[in-house]
């Protein structure tokens, strides 16, 4: 039910799978979702499926029932201040729940598992970058051993995906303003749902087991800059129209986000978006 596990699927049902599984513990997103699938896809089988994963006897039912090729892991908490005022749901869904799942895709003979990651893995200063970051290490360790192909996708923020900046900023225009921008030097990385999605997908073919991809996201945005923009797209002038307010950085965010951990060995791939 999420940005970019909706995007995926819809990419996947190009690819006319046997069967396509959407794993959702909220029930209105996999509905609409499911909805959505198989009326743009009528001949793509789908089954929508309500689970927590961490719920380890369900994840395993599942497993066991269907014995699923492929599995993309795209279930996460991402919001860095909510995960430091609940660093306990932070563990336990985005380490706990990524190790139910992974067990499982080793047990049942998963060919393929993809997990998203986040540039906040990477020297992680927030709970949420670094339950990401342990979930990377137990994917890698488990790929030593298994013969499913584990590997990981890391990448930034995605443009227009639910809770993220632009639309919120988007939001506090039609309100009148003001924007609030925690810092003047904040920078991040951005890409549009559909083109992270793809790039996924591509990832995915390419990993032999233990691989962490990190996607191109060009050069990162100052998000005052993407405010000004957004708030001239809209019409306005910036500081005079819309207000903005800097609020300062919240518990466990940087002023940057980086791309790979000192050490890490980074190769080019065939793809030229995909390191």
């Amino acid at each position: 039910g999420g940005s970019i596990g909706s995007e995926m699927c819809r990419q996947l049902c190009n690819f006319n799978p046997k069967l396509l599984l959407l794993i959702e513990q909220a029930e209105n997103p996999l509905f609409y979702v499911e909805r959505e699938l198989r009326k743009q896809f009528p001949n793509v089988p789908t089954t929508a499926i309500i689970c927590n994963i961490t719920d380890k006897m369900r994840v395993e039912e599942i497993f066991e029932k269907y014995k699923p090729q492929v599995v993309i892991h795209a279930a996460a908490h991402k919001h860095v201040p909510l995960m430091e005022l609940n660093p306990g749901e932070a563990i336990k869904n985005n380490v706990v729940g990524t190790q139910i799942v992974a067990d499982a895709a080793d047990n049942y003979g998963t060919t393929n598992f993809v997990m998203i990651s986040t540039d906040k893995a990477v020297n992680p200063t927030s709970l949420m970058g670094s339950s990401k970051r342990i979930a990377e290490i137990y994917i890698q360790d488990l790929s030593r051993t298994s013969k499913t192909h584990f590997v990981t996708v890391r990448f930034g923020n995605v443009l227009g995906s639910d809770g993220s900046v632009v639309p919120i900023f988007k939001k506090q225009i039609a309100e009148g303003g003001p924007l609030t921008i925690t810092h003047p030097q904040m920078k991040r990385y951005f890409m549009t749902i559909p083109e992270a999605s793809q790039l996924v997908l591509q990832a995915a073919t390419m990993g032999k087991g233990g691989e962490i991809f990190v996607l191109d996201m060009g050069e990162p945005v100052k998000i005052v800059d993407l405010a000004r923009e957004l708030i001239t797209l809209s019409g306005l002038r910036p500081g005079e129209d819309i207000e903005m307010v800097f609020t300062g950085p919240r518990p466990g965010e940087k002023l940057f986000e980086e791309l790979s951990i000192k050490g890490e060995d980074m190769q080019p791939t065939r793809h030229p978006k995909i390191g």
